[in-house]
């Protein structure tokens, strides 16, 4: 069994450890921890890491946030993954910093990664994880907030919230989405 594990952001050291970035950084610490690291290839930073002889192929899109769709079709297509075993790692404004969801299908929700994946698919049933960076920002600031780093009190956090997001990544390659989000989904 394969699955295509998605992780939104944008490339460049202006963005790293941005909200934005989430995707790209609980990948990171996933490919840290199996020992495996990430190559630049055909639309993206790919890698792979086998769990529960599952074989989980990470990507981290080198097309910027936007064209997000377009790196998650192509390798969809090359290793021919069955949309069913997708998951998108999202940041998400409208979920509490530090809340997890893992959802079957949804709406793009205003997020421009999502909507352009949506676009490319032609359909919004793909799983996504949504990773809460709340919405602490003042009106009309919400492109220089999902693009700022986290706060020094949200920092110390994040090694465990990107521990329980990989976690929820081997849960929905191991036993799918709705046992995952019953175990994880709180």
């Amino acid at each position: 069994m394969k699955y295509l594990i998605v992780g939104l952001g944008n490339i460049g050291p202006e963005y790293k450890d941005t909200r934005h970035n989430i995707g790209f950084m609980i990948l990171d610490e996933m490919a840290k921890q199996e020992g495996t690291q990430f190559h630049n290839m055909r639309l993206a930073y790919y890698t792979e890491v086998s769990h529960k002889g599952r074989m989980l192929h990470l990507i981290k899109p080198t097309t910027y946030m936007n064209l997000s769709g377009k790196a998650l079709s192509y390798w969809m297509q090359q290793l021919k993954i069955p949309v069913e075993n997708v998951l998108v790692l999202v940041d998400d404004l409208a979920l509490p910093f530090g809340t997890l969801r893992l959802k079957p299908k949804g709406s793009a929700a205003g997020h421009n990664g999502l909507k352009h994946i949506e676009q490319v698919l032609g359909h919004n049933n793909y799983a996504r994880l949504r990773f809460g960076i709340s919405n602490n920002y003042p009106k009309g600031r919400q492109v220089d907030y999902v693009l700022s780093g986290f706060d020094h009190d949200e920092q110390p956090e994040l090694p465990a919230l990107m521990d329980r997001s990989i976690e929820m990544i081997k849960s929905f390659a191991a036993v799918g989405s709705e046992l995952t989000m019953t175990r994880f989904n709180k």
